[in-house]
């Protein structure tokens, strides 16, 4: 893996050859939790049992950007061995630890894209280096200075590519039973938490059988 300091640009979509995700197996019997209408910026989309692609399976991707033409987001939960500071020098003193690229999906994965929960809630001017996707996380232009960052956000995480879904593939997914939607909070993307872990905490905060899920093995095929 070979980061580079630049973004992706939002305007752009994921071809239908970059889809995320795959169907659940057929001998796991269905969950659907959530359907396309739920997905937003700021939403989790929650592998469940049955989706045994190896890429996704106990996978928690933050959403940051939905709309008819497709979905992006990054998989939450995956640090690299790759330091943020052999490649990014200045921005891995605003990092929370590990100070290192989290792998953020197979699509661009030489890629750098980077998300901070920032402390104030006044407005941003123009060239803060700062977009907002939902709430207190906003996406940050790696070509900023990291120097004028320093006190306005509370951490950040850098992610190497991201997952994306082309029209109508999450929807399909979806419908098939492959991930639950729920709601997503900042500090999902700045928890010390990873694998499994965070995949069991982000259901234990549900209800009804979404949250019994959270006893089960996140990737049933590691079994």
């Amino acid at each position: 893996m070979n980061p580079v300091p630049s973004s992706p640009d939002p305007e752009r979509r994921p071809a239908a050859e970059q889809a995320a995700g795959r169907r659940r197996s057929s001998d796991v019997p269905a969950l659907s939790v959530g359907c396309l209408d739920d997905v937003r910026p700021g939403s989790l989309l929650v592998a469940l049992p049955g989706l045994v692609d190896p890429t996704f399976a106990g996978a928690v991707v933050y959403v940051l950007d939905h709309a008819d033409t497709g979905t992006i987001g990054v998989v939450l939960g995956r640090p690299s061995e790759v330091r943020i500071g052999d490649v990014l020098p200045g921005w891995s003193e605003l990092a929370v630890a590990p100070e290192v690229f989290h792998i953020g999906g197979p699509v661009e994965a030489d890629t750098a894209l980077c998300l901070a929960t920032r402390r104030g809630s006044d407005p941003l001017p123009a060239d803060s280096g700062l977009r907002q996707v939902a709430g207190a996380v906003h996406l940050v232009d790696l070509d900023s200075d990291p120097d004028e960052l320093d006190g306005e956000i509370g951490g950040l995480r850098v992610f190497a590519g991201y997952a994306g879904w082309s029209h109508g593939q999450l929807a399909d997914e979806l419908a098939d039973g492959a991930w639950a939607c729920v709601t997503g909070l900042p500090g999902d993307l700045l928890t010390g938490a990873s694998g499994p872990e965070l995949w069991r905490s982000v259901l234990r905060r549900q209800s009804g059988r979404l949250g019994v899920l959270s006893t089960a093995p996140a990737d049933p095929s590691a079994n």
